[in-house]
């Protein structure tokens, strides 16, 4: 039986897109590969087109109908908040929470005003709680964030009887769906920063910076150790592929202002160091990660790095590029373990230098990564890495305790959300309304109903 799938991405989906609605897009492809009938939806633009499935914008009206077509729902982000009608268990509901949102905004919010950055947080923190709670099944990005987001479930009572009973190890409800990397190899049509930017020549060494410049990112540790390397070795280049985001509703942040300001400091602004002021279109990455030599990811040491999956390192290796990256994320034990390049510790400029120096310029040593990245890769295949979500649509069903009709006390019909701060100049409160919603303090319990 040919099921009918709908996935909804609240990204921009066109020649230039961002991982939210490379991942959707990614998720159509291999779900129309194994015979269902998909229809891919943006909440905010669309502008692609497939042989194989449907691309549209949808405002609501719109998307009531695709919903009342569909035999599941797949979406991400802020959906449910945008579309709270789609709570109703008419609806079998997949949320791909691979992006732990809640983590991510403590450093994104850290440019707003202290109300604004407590607002963002709840009302981010609530919108995952509403999406788990009311799930039929998830995706997550690792096993390490599949622990993580079992301690939320566990705090939200989704981990209950009826969903034990029916699956003692809860993967029919949770499991993981990497990010994952194109099943055909990369091909280069023209060069994309070799020979083509002024400043970077055809025999110059270029180190990417495969994505967009966030606050939870350390780029000025990567431009000082660039700044120091590249005084030994002057055929050194760092190349930013993304600075403007396809979203734009993704501005700008503090730390790629930052970025551009140091690399002017050092006197490395277009002579060492290189910004694409732009978004390369999907279609046509190959063609810069193909004139890379080596892909870098630097991060701090915080929360949001534990938990993250960076969706820029599965570019790296679809590239086969080698990998210098740093350490306290789910990729660098995957980097330790297959040999895929250096991992460092968290702001340390001398072993950032000295890691990119001995992948890049001790001989030999490029190419021996470059196979285990390319044996690496092949386990990252799209087809491969979104078997779990395959075997869903093809059997999709509503969680065990959503059949139960299992009541907590957050999800009775009372309205509002609330937080209130004191400190912030006196007091400070907020209010959240949330259609059937509630939070409370009250302890109550409701059994199984039905």
């Amino acid at each position: 039986m040919e099921r009918k799938v709908l996935i909804i991405t609240p990204d921009s989906i066109g020649v230039k897109m961002a991982g939210p609605a490379i991942r959707a897009f990614e998720m159509a492809k291999v779900l129309a590969a194994a015979s269902a009938d998909v229809r891919l939806v943006s909440t905010v633009y669309a502008e692609l087109s497939h042989d194989a499935f449907s691309i549209e914008y949808a405002p609501e009206a719109l998307m009531r109908s695709y919903a009342n077509w569909a035999d599941v729902i797949v979406f991400q982000g802020h959906v449910l908040a945008s579309f709270p009608w789609l709570l109703d268990p008419r609806y079998i509901l997949v949320a791909d929470i691979y992006d732990p949102m809640h983590l991510e905004v403590l450093e994104q919010g850290k440019d707003l005003s202290a109300e604004d950055r407590y607002h963002l947080s709840l009302h981010t923190a609530e919108v995952l709680n509403v999406q788990i709670e009311r799930a039929d099944f998830m995706l997550c990005a690792s096993e390490k964030q599949r622990d993580f987001w079992l301690g939320q479930l566990a705090g939200l009572y989704r981990i209950n009887p009826a969903t034990y009973d029916d699956d003692h190890s809860l993967r029919s409800l949770l499991d993981v769906a990497p990010f994952g990397i194109e099943d055909s190899a990369p091909v280069q049509t023209r060069h994309g920063i070799k020979g083509v930017v002024p400043g970077i020549s055809e025999t110059d060494t270029v180190v990417l910076w495969g994505g967009g410049i966030y606050n939870w990112f350390d780029p000025l540790t990567l431009i000082r150790a660039i700044n120091a390397l590249s005084k030994r070795h002057p055929d050194l280049r760092l190349f930013f592929l993304g600075v403007k985001h396809p979203n734009p509703s993704v501005p700008e942040m503090a730390v790629s202002l930052r970025t551009r300001e140091l690399a002017a400091e050092l006197g490395l602004l277009d002579t060492v160091v290189f910004f694409n002021e732009g978004w390369v279109p999907y279609d046509e990455r190959s063609n810069f990660l193909l004139d890379a030599d080596l892909g870098v990811s630097t991060h701090f040491d915080h929360l949001e790095t534990a938990f993250s999956f960076r969706t820029r390192i599965l570019d790296y290796l679809w590239a086969s590029l080698p990998i210098v990256s740093t350490d306290g994320d789910t990729f660098a034990s995957i980097i330790r373990e297959n040999d895929l390049g250096r991992v460092v510790p968290p702001e340390d400029v001398a072993a950032l230098e000295s890691a990119l120096e001995d992948v890049l310029y001790k001989e030999g040593e490029k190419e021996r990564i470059t196979a285990n990245v390319q044996k690496y890769a092949s386990k990252m295949r799209w087809s491969l890495v979104l078997a779990p979500l395959v075997a869903f649509c093809a059997a999709p069903r509503r969680a065990a305790d959503n059949i139960r009709k299992v009541i907590t006390p957050r999800n009775v019909e009372i309205h509002e959300l609330r937080l209130r701060v004191d400190g912030l100049e006196g007091s400070t409160s907020w209010r959240i309304t949330r259609p059937l919603r509630w939070f409370t303090t009250k302890v109550r319990s409701r059994a199984l109903r039905g």
